[in-house]
């Protein structure tokens, strides 16, 4: 590949990998939920928006392989547990499954970022350094301790919020909430990373040529 050759830029395709399978599910549970609420109206409303959930989520998985050559860690991870958890809730008639399945994947990138910093690695280096060019290993320990924490904290709050909304109030908070508060948090990031060096090597690139 030459040097004025880019690699293509999947950045929308991405988002609508990331997120196309969650606002169908949010889609679908708003197109199946009863206008006069019931227990019994309510779930049947989140095993059809579950199975399409399941169904988009393998889509998505098919499509990132097919159109960017690789499945991600995180999506392999995501995957695995929308169709696990959303098998035992559909199995099982019971939508506790599917609202699990958030805090399983939060404690565990917690587990896992907290595991490989007490190793002295960061876990995030080997998935975004194509995307960090220039941070220093230090930015690098922080991103993933800030991360690391961040969803610990996700993890329980989505308990919290589990346990004391209805389905309807939970799935507003997952798709909304969650999505904008990670938002933010990850541009709060920002600060610190250009601090430890974030697109030092571009800037020496551009300089040089």
């Amino acid at each position: 590949m030459s040097d004025t050759e880019k690699k293509p830029d999947h950045g929308v395709l991405k988002l609508a990998i990331d997120y196309g399978p969650l606002l169908i599910f949010f889609g679908m549970y708003k197109y199946y939920s009863p206008d006069e609420p019931s227990a019994i109206a309510t779930l049947a409303a989140v095993i059809k928006s579950t199975g399409a959930f399941m169904v988009a989520i393998i889509f998505a998985a098919i499509i990132a392989k097919w159109k960017i050559g690789r499945i991600s860690p995180m999506m392999w991870l995501t995957t695995i547990l929308v169709v696990g958890f959303g098998g035992l809730t559909i199995w099982f008639n019971d939508a506790k499954f599917i609202q699990l399945k958030p805090t399983i994947i939060y404690a565990l990138l917690s587990a896992l970022l907290f595991g490989g910093l007490m190793k002295g690695q960061s876990l995030l280096k080997y998935v975004f350094e194509a995307g960090f060019d220039g941070l220093s290993d230090a930015g690098w320990r922080k991103l993933s301790r800030n991360w690391a924490i961040f969803f610990a904290l996700l993890a329980v709050v989505n308990e919290i919020v589990r346990s004391q909304l209805n389905f309807d109030d939970w799935l507003s908070f997952k798709v909304w909430g969650v999505t904008t508060v990670s938002f933010i948090f990850a541009a709060a990031q920002v600060p610190m990373l250009m601090r430890e060096g974030l697109g030092s090597d571009e800037d020496k690139a551009k300089d040089a040529g």
